[in-house]
């Protein structure tokens, strides 16, 4: 099918990139551009859990919770409480909310209340609550409306305004996403842009991978806008999808471009190198990308909207990425042939040096040769570097997300330290049904909750539901809390909902124990299936899966002696703390589909190896030395990209970034150049074990056919004279020389003859 597919791309090769190229700048054009105003900052919770129960019911009832959404925090050496300091305080909050009636519902401060608790013992610091009119997207793009207007002009001297409360932190969070996409384009990729040219050694053939890469960015972008008109798309998966959408849309046109070169350099017709091209890259790159997209689909299990956005996203910009590799790339090669080499930088020869004489064929056969010990030392340093994550702890997204030299994080910290009784994510317990008697009754119990910053209280109370709330002393506490207001008794006919930030992490929390066996139990079989296609093996996908797991377990290990524990944090400018659940899902999933998807590549030219008669420790070597400077350059490629992001402000997208760059480090070096070798020579023949149905499948979908077009030890096969009638009969075709398209079963016929009178 790849084959044939080849053969159509390059005789169609003028029209297929402007269909292709026509289809994906109208749909970045049409809908691409205004994805950004449709983007959401919710999604974080179980649509399903109580607390989402309990946030709509107070809804409802008593419209949003909008007493944090902005606090302005006054201080001064000299006092707030009097004085110059006192009026242009009232004054500006007087102003302020004369000004924007449409985007300020209330204003509470100590400048109209006069009330102790909203101002520090020594009276340095006081404080306004601002409560913003919309609800959901409305809310942020109403701070985005007063934001220049929150501070002051003018102030006395020695007094300061700063800016803290839930909306604020996310508009920060809003703007560090923005910055990180932004990065990624102007230094990710003039920096993936030089590698590709030292790769390749030519501008012509590094511009082909980049053209994939921007295109796919542009196709997903334009596809996750229309998902959000009907959809709710958190913001964080713009970044998410240019992350892994850039990545490995250039890998893919890397693998490509590499392989075309390489049928180049045998002298084939150039309608055949494109056609074997694509009937062994492409096919690779394919079933690489379908496993990559299976692994992020395991995501569409959990109920967060987070995590359903970004597996939409990301899935549209893998397929987009291997969808175009495999019809923009092969035209493009047909029509450029040996100009893909145009414009090099360099003169080398790529083929004056046997495979048997490169480090790449080297570095295996030595693996091989300390297979057992190479097994033992490098499994069990795996596994030590797994030991940090019983350390792991999970918390929600906060303004510790942010740096800590970030002005809206030292607010924020600011705030919670000096008013922890007023801090922005209280614990919650919504009562419904109860009368004077019963609420009494869950009231006093709720006393005897240890933990708080001080006893629940009624903010609202309206015919039969009241809201009681109150601040938690210590994050960390939130699980033990929670669980003592579960143990409340709730009177009869009367329902309780625990709810608040708190009551959303810890049931997001358990959400994702609930459903993370069943996504494992999905990604095994799904992409066990997948490899036993592609491989023709049963071993190979149990191996494979294995070595996922290590590299896996290996990176969160990382990871967590990183972002929980703190080891670098000053260095890289974040706090350790708790990591988001839904956060660390995604990084699972994110990790399981790059390895297997280089462990797809590199077993691949194994299995053609191996399908062409090559011995099993032959096959290793050979498919290891002809993978060994691609998957290299892919692999730094992504870590390239993946170290834009690591720049980033948010900490949870440094958390995904550096996540990648273990990973991609892991899995280049340590698993796919010593223990995979060590591991496949130990098993010799059992490798390419599975029964004979599947063998069948294995030939009948086109694996083991296809690719015998493709030896590379075979001698070239230059075409035979034609006749001088059938030349003269073609008149002015002569001019195309040996790039004529040659039919595929005449192809196939012709290669066979000459095989046959060489032997």
């Amino acid at each position: 099918m790849f084959l044939k597919w080849g053969y159509v791309a390059y005789r169609f090769r003028r029209i297929i990139p402007v269909i292709f190229i026509g289809l994906i700048v109208a749909l970045f054009v049409g809908f691409g551009i205004r994805l950004e105003d449709r983007l959401s900052q919710e999604g974080w919770e179980d649509p399903n859990a109580s607390s989402t129960t309990a946030a709509q019911i107070e809804q409802e009832v008593f419209a949003r919770d909008n007493s944090g959404d902005v606090i302005l925090l006054f201080s001064s050496d000299g006092g707030v409480q009097e004085g110059p300091e006192f009026d242009a305080a009232y004054r500006h909050l007087e102003q302020l909310g004369a000004e924007h009636p449409e985007q300020i519902a209330h204003i509470t401060s100590y400048f109209d209340t006069r009330s102790p608790e909203m101002i520090t013992d020594d009276g340095t610091t006081a404080f306004a609550a601002i409560g913003l009119e919309g609800d959901d997207e409305q809310t942020l793009q109403d701070f985005r409306a007063i934001e220049d207007f929150l501070v002051p002009a003018e102030l006395p001297d020695g007094m300061s305004v700063e800016v803290a409360g839930a909306t604020a932190v996310a508009d920060a969070l809003d703007d560090g996403m923005s910055d990180d996409i932004s990065r990624a384009e102007q230094i990710g990729l003039p920096f993936v842009a030089l590698l590709l040219l030292v790769v390749f050694g030519s501008v012509m053939a590094a511009f082909m991978p980049l053209i994939i890469g921007v295109l796919s960015i542009m196709g997903a972008l334009g596809i996750l806008s229309i998902l959000a008109g009907t959809l709710q798309v958190n913001v964080f998966s713009q970044a998410v999808v240019t992350l892994l959408g850039l990545g490995l849309a250039i890998d893919y046109g890397l693998f490509m471009v590499s392989r075309f070169r390489e049928e180049m350099d045998k002298d084939e017709p150039i309608g055949r190198a494109v056609a074997i091209t694509t009937a062994t890259a492409g096919k690779t790159v394919v079933f690489s990308a379908f496993m990559v997209m299976v692994a992020l689909s395991g995501l569409l299990l959990f109920p967060q909207a987070f995590l359903k956005s970004v597996s939409y996203g990301a899935i549209a910009a893998v397929g987009l990425a291997a969808l175009l590799s495999v019809t923009i790339l092969p035209a493009l090669f047909g029509m450029l042939g040996k100009n893909i080499d145009k414009f090099a930088i360099r003169k080398t020869s790529r083929r004056g040096r046997r495979i048997e004489d490169t480090f790449w064929y080297r570095i295996p056969a030595w693996a091989m040769k300390h297979s057992k010990k190479m097994t033992v030392l490098i499994v069990g340093g795996l596994m030590l570097l797994m030991l940090p994550i019983v350390n792991i702890s999970f918390g929600g997204i906060n303004e510790t997300y942010l740096p800590p030299a970030h002005e809206t994080r030292q607010a924020q910290d600011t705030f919670n330290e000096e008013f922890p009784e007023f801090r922005t994510e209280p614990i919650k317990l919504v009562v419904t049904n109860a009368d004077n008697s019963q609420l009494v009754d869950v009231v006093m119990q709720t006393r005897e909750v240890e933990g708080l910053t001080g006893p629940m209280t009624a903010g609202q109370s309206i015919a039969g539901t009241t809201v009681l709330s109150a601040g938690i002393v210590d994050r960390d506490d939130n699980q033990d809390v929670i669980e003592q207001l579960r143990a409340i008794e709730a009177p009869a006919g009367v329902d309780l909902y625990i709810g608040g930030t708190p009551a959303m992490e810890v049931e997001s929390l358990e959400a994702l124990f609930e459903r993370l066996p069943w996504m494992a139990l999905y990604l095994v079989v799904a992409t066990f299936i997948l490899m036993m296609l592609v491989f023709g093996s049963m071993v190979q996908p149990a191996k494979a899966i294995i070595m996922t797991a290590l590299g896996m377990g290996a990176t969160l290990g990382i990871l967590t002696l990183m972002f929980v524990q703190g080891y670098g944090c000053d260095l890289l400018g974040f706090s350790p703390g708790p990591l988001m659940s839904p956060v660390v899902v995604l990084i699972v999933a994110i990790i399981y589909g790059l390895s297997t998807d280089y462990e797809v590549f590199l077993v691949s030219r194994m299995v053609e190896a191996r399908d062409r008669g090559r011995s099993t420790d032959e096959a290793i070597k050979l498919g290891t030395a002809r993978t060994g400077t691609i998957i290299t350059a892919a692999a730094l490629i992504m870590i390239v990209v993946a170290a834009a992001f690591a720049l980033s402000d948010i900490v949870m997208m440094k958390y995904i970034a550096f996540g990648m760059i273990f990973a991609l480090a892991i899995d280049a070096t340590v698993i796919r150049m010593l223990l995979v070798p060590s591991v496949m020579h130990l098993l010799r023949e059992d490798n390419w074990w599975a029964p004979g149905p599947i063998k069948r499948l294995y030939h009948r979908i086109g694996h083991g056919s296809e690719e015998q077009l493709d030896d590379e030890h075979a001698p070239v096969v230059t075409p035979s004279p034609e006749p001088a009638e059938a030349t003269a009969a073609r008149g002015s075709r002569d001019t195309r020389h040996n790039d004529e398209l040659i039919p595929f079963q005449e192809l196939r016929d012709r290669l066979q003859r000459d095989r046959d009178a060489g032997q």
